[in-house]
C-alpha cells in the first residue's frame, strides 16, 4: 500500500523536517513508534543490569558477554528466513504481539530467579537465546508494517524518526538503568525494564491490523526459498545487504565491550565532586552512542527522500571507523566523549540509508523476508563480539577496537571502488522514488473516483 504523494521543496528536493514530523499526527503511526521506542528503551536498559550480572559472575571475563551475545545471534541467524516469511503469510500485528507475550514471559523469569538468589550463567544465555528466537519473527514483521502504514514514499523519513527514537532510548535506557542500580538495585532495573515490555505491547493494539498482500497459498519453505532467489536475482538488493553487514559484524560489537572500557581503561568517572562508580561510566557512553545517533536523525529527517545515498553512505562508514578509532586512544574520561558521539551519528546514518534504501526498492510481497536478511545482518553483530572479544583479552580494548575499524575500512573502500550495483545506486533509487509517486498518484485518484460514484 503506498502512502501519499512524496512532498517536494524547491529545486526538486524532497521536504524537510517539518514534513517529516508530520507523519507524527497519523495515529497508527503514533502508537507504532511509541511502542517501538518502550520496546528499545527496554531492551537497551536491560544491557546494564544483565552485563553487569554477567560481568561479576564469571569473575571479569570479556568472552562471558561473547557468549551471551552469540547466544542471541545464532538463533537469529538460524530463523530469520523463516521469521521474514511469516512476516509475509500472516497478519503481521499478531506476530509482534506474540514475539512480545513471550519476553515478557522470559523477562518475568530472570527477574524471578534474581530476586530468590536462584539465577545462574546459562540462564543469562537461555534467556539471550530466546531473544534471539523471537527477533526473527517480530522484526521484520515492524518494519513490513511501517512501511504499510507510511508508504514507500515516505519510508526514508519514517525510518529516521523511528531511529531517532530508538537512538533516544539507548541515551536514556542506559542512563535511566545505570541510576536506578544504586537506587533500587539490580532487581528494580530489571523490574523497570519488564514494565517497558509491557507498555510496548499495550500500545501495538493502537496499531491497525496490518495483512500482508494476498497471493495463492505456498508452503512455507517455498516461501523462503522464493526470498532467497529474489534477493540472488537483485544485484542492487544483494549488494546493499552485504554493504550493510560490514560494520555490523566488524565494527559494531564494541558496543558490548563498553563496559570493559569504562571499567578497565578508564576507571571511576571523575566528577567535580568525586567519583562514580564504573557502572556510571558505562551507562554514560552507552548514551553518548545514542545521543550522537539522534542527532544523526535530526539530519536524515530533514534530508527526507532524497535520491542520493552512495556517497553519504561511504563517507559514514568511513567517518565511523576513524571517530572510534580517536575514542579509543583519547586517555581522559570526558574528552573521549565527542568522538564517540560522532562515532554513533556516523553509524546511525549509514544504517538508516541502508536500511531505507532496500526498502524502498524491493516490493511488498517479498518485504518480510527482506527484512528477515536484513536481521540476518543484525544477527551477526553480536555473533562478531566473540572474535572482538578474543581481541580485547589478548591486546586490550583500544587495540582491539582499532583493528577492527582498519578492517572495516578496507572492506568498505573495495565495495565503493569495484561495486557496480553501488556505483549505480542513486539512479535506481531516484527511478524506484518516481515510480512509488506514480503509484500514490493512482490509488488516489481511484479512492476519488469510488467517492464520487458513491455520491
Amino acid at each position: 500500500m503506498a502512502g501519499p504523494p512524496m512532498a517536494m521543496g524547491p529545486g526538486g528536493k524532497r521536504a524537510g523536517l517539518r514534513e517529516s514530523f508530520e507523519l507524527l499526527k497519523e495515529r497508527p503511526f503514533k502508537w507504532l513508534l511509541i511502542s517501538n521506542s518502550a520496546f528499545f528503551l527496554a531492551m537497551q536498559g536491560q544491557m546494564i543490569p544483565r552485563s553487569v550480572i554477567a560481568w561479576e559472575m564469571t569473575n571479569k571475563d570479556a568472552e562471558s558477554l561473547a557468549f551471551i551475545n552469540m547466544a542471541v545471534a545464532l538463533p537469529m541467524l538460524l530463523f530469520a528466513p523463516l521469521g521474514g516469511a511469516l512476516a509475509d503469510r500472516i497478519e503481521r500485528r499478531a506476530l509482534i504481539i506474540a514475539g512480545q507475550v513471550a519476553i515478557i514471559v522470559s523477562e518475568c523469569t530472570v527477574l524471578t530467579l534474581y530476586i530468590t538468589d536462584r539465577l545462574e550463567f546459562w540462564h543469562l544465555l537461555l534467556a539471550a537465546a530466546l531473544m534471539g528466537s523471537i527477533f526473527p519473527f517480530s522484526m521484520p514483521a515492524r518494519q513490513a508494517i511501517t512501511v504499510n502504514v507510511v508508504g514507500v514514499g515516505r519510508i526514508t523519513r519514517a525510518m529516521a524518526l523511528n531511529m531517532g527514537l530508538m537512538n533516544a532510548t539507548r541515551i536514556l535506557g542506559p542512563a535511566v538503568s545505570g541510576a536506578l542500580i544504586p537506587l533500587v538495585g539490580i532487581a528494580g532495573a530489571l523490574a523497570y525494564g519488564t514494565g517497558l515490555y509491557v507498555v510496548a505491547l499495550v500500545c501495538l493494539f493502537q496499531v491497525n491490523r496490518s495483512h500482508p498482500p494476498e497471493g495463492k497459498a505456498k508452503p512455507i519453505f517455498e516461501d523462503m526459498a522464493e526470498g532467497f532467489r529474489y534477493v540472488a536475482s537483485e544485484p542492487k538488493v544483494l549488494t546493499l545487504l552485504f554493504y550493510g553487514i560490514v560494520p555490523m559484524f566488524v565494527l559494531m560489537p564494541f558496543q558490548t565491550y563498553l563496559i570493559v572500557f569504562a571499567q578497565e581503561v578508564w576507571g571511576s568517572v571523575p566528577l567535580p565532586w568525586g567519583a562514580a562508580s564504573h557502572e556510571v561510566g558505562f551507562g554514560l557512553l552507552q548514551a553518548t552512542t545514542g545521543l550522537g545517533g539522534l542527532a544523526a536523525t535530526v539530519w536524515l529527517a530533514s534530508l527526507g527522500e532524497t535520491p542520493h545515498r552512495q556517497r553519504p553512505m561511504a563517507f559514514s562508514l568511513l567517518l565511523f571507523a576513524v571517530f572510534l578509532s580517536g575514542f579509543c586512544w583519547t586517555p581522559w574520561f570526558w574528552l573521549a566523549l565527542p568522538p564517540l558521539l560522532l562515532s554513533g551519528m556516523m553509524s546511525s546514518v549509514f544504517q538508516t540509508l541502508n536500511n531505507a534504501t532496500i526498502q524502498v526498492l524491493i516490493p511488498d510481497r517479498v518485504r518480510g523476508r527482506v527484512s528477515s536478511f536484513m536481521m540476518m545482518s543484525f544477527g551477526l553483530t553480536p555473533l562478531g563480539t566473540w572474535p572482538m572479544g578474543i581481541a580485547i583479552d589478548k591486546w586490550g580494548a583500544p587495540t582491539a577496537v582499532t583493528m577492527a575499524a582498519g578492517i572495516m575500512v578496507c572492506v568498505a573502500l573495495a565495495f565503493s571502488l569495484f561495486s557496480r550495483s553501488l556505483r549505480n545506486l542513486d539512479q535506481s533509487v531516484r527511478g524506484a522514488l518516481e515510480e512509488a509517486g506514480r503509484e500514490s498518484d493512482r490509488e488516489r485518484a481511484a479512492r476519488a473516483a469510488a467517492a464520487g460514484a458513491a455520491r
